[in-house]
């Protein structure tokens, strides 16, 4: 039998009723709310995006739930965020990141009126989310849709960055180059304070620049070991130098990051791969993490398939390691959609490839369980897929020891918590979640 959580109103109703029952009561022992986290347990939350116009567009708004790491991992019990969940503000699909320990959820609202907005909520379970601090803008410095991402740096500090473009010519109009801008400001996320922001040009070599090549995006800012170097992913682009139009066939180039003194964010420089080409710019989830020393990135776009590049700690890329995912599986254009490692160095993996199924939203995705010191992968059968289970806009996932939990729904599509301990590479189905008509889940938190 499954157990269903009632929402707060309810459950507020049923304390009136039987407070006088409680109230005499002469047990002296008192008593501890069984959805609570244990000493051995942590908040999950999970992150629902409700359709707007269009199957898995997610953007009618998210909701969010917290349940207990024993619940989330009991498919005896079934949640359902759309009809019960707090709405986390954001005018779209909200982005989203969680303390370590779980217990503190932070959301800066992405476009809209609100857009740019930081907040910050103490997880108490169910749809039961305070806010705690004061709110802050940074619209004013990275406008009112912005990327970030919290980093590794115990729960301290957000980064959030953007670019601006703008053709150059010379005197006889003749193109030159695209300027590229790049802002990049830190948050206190304790005290709701900004903390640094700069804006950097960030050109390209002259040769690429000639050919019309630019930095177009940049997102995922990860923090390196020693604490002294941020690393920011990019995609390119390209113009026609002739004609300054848009150039949609043109040669991928090897991967780059942008490196920038930290805490300053001064002194930007580029690094290149040879071994990866195409973007690490990621979507809408985490791009790159630190382990044991080094910084491991995906890549996205990559005409031999997605790539785990390595950044050692000299902060250059790791040419040497190479792991290419269409290898490692077995398949033809794999993407890597999102990523998460455990502390042991193996990770779990969102991703899509030329094979998948077209579904109402989008290509067909799954998740395969990787070891980065091995530089291997397979596919988790344990997960059932459907040809609409869209993982394009997944955000989160939850890291608890050796052990990693997900979501699986496909769009409109009940699903269910999974959690994988990527020790062994066991997989336990959790949670029923229960969806509604065109909405998908983006994650754990």
């Amino acid at each position: 039998m499954k157990k269903h959580f009632l929402n707060l109103k309810t459950i507020g109703l049923l304390t009136l009723a039987f407070g006088l029952i409680t109230s005499c009561s002469d047990d002296d022992g008192g008593s501890t709310d069984p959805n609570q986290p244990t000493e051995d347990s942590r908040w999950i939350t999970v992150a629902a995006a409700r359709m707007g116009d269009n199957p898995g567009d997610g953007n009618g708004g998210t909701l969010v739930y917290s349940i207990n790491s024993e619940d989330a991992k009991d498919p005896a019990v079934s949640i359902a965020p759309f009809d019960n969940g707090f709405i986390a503000p954001s005018n779209r699909t909200a982005r989203l990141q969680s303390s370590e320990d779980g217990n503190t959820l932070f959301n800066i609202s992405y476009a809209g009126d609100t857009g740019g907005n930081y907040t910050k909520y103490t997880v108490n379970g169910g749809q039961n989310f305070s806010k705690t601090g004061s709110e802050v803008s940074i619209a004013p410095y990275v406008g009112t849709a912005p990327r970030w991402i919290k980093l590794f740096d115990g729960d301290q500090t957000g980064a959030a960055v953007y670019v601006s473009n703008e053709n150059e010519f010379d005197e006889d109009g003749k193109y030159t180059r695209t300027n590229a801008i790049m802002g990049v400001v830190t948050l206190d996320l304790e005290n709701s304070i900004i903390k640094e922001f700069e804006e950097s040009n960030i050109p390209l070599s002259p040769e690429e620049e000639a050919e019309g090549y630019y930095i177009s995006r940049i997102d995922m800012p990860t923090l390196n070991k020693a604490g002294d170097k941020l690393y920011i992913g990019a995609r390119l682009s390209k113009v026609d130098p002739n004609t300054t139009e848009s150039d949609s066939d043109f040669e991928i180039l090897g991967s780059k990051t942008i490196v920038l003194d930290y805490p300053s964010l001064l002194n930007p420089t580029i690094i290149t791969s040879t071994v990866g080409h195409g973007n690490t710019n990621g979507y809408r989830s985490i791009n790159a993490f630190e382990y044991n020393g080094s910084v491991y990135q995906a890549n996205q776009s990559d005409p031999e398939g997605s790539h785990i590049l390595k950044i050692n700690s000299n902060n250059e890329y790791d040419n040497e390691y190479v792991f290419n995912l269409d290898d490692a599986l077995g398949v033809q254009g794999a993407y890597i959609l999102a990523w998460r490692p455990a502390e042991n160095g193996k990770a779990v993996i969102a991703y899509r490839h030329d094979g998948s199924a077209e579904g109402v939203a989008g290509p067909q995705g799954f998740f395969a369980l990787a070891d980065l010191n091995a530089r291997t992968a397979q596919k988790i059968d344990a997960i059932p897929y459907d040809q609409d289970f869209y993982l394009f806009q997944y955000q989160g996932f939850v890291v608890d020891g050796t052990e990693i939990y997900l979501t699986q729904a496909p769009v409109g599509k009940n699903g269910n918590i999974y959690v994988v301990e990527t020790e062994t590479g066991e997989v336990t189905k959790g949670a029923e979640l229960v969806n509604t008509t065109g909405s998908h889940f983006i994650g754990v938190f």
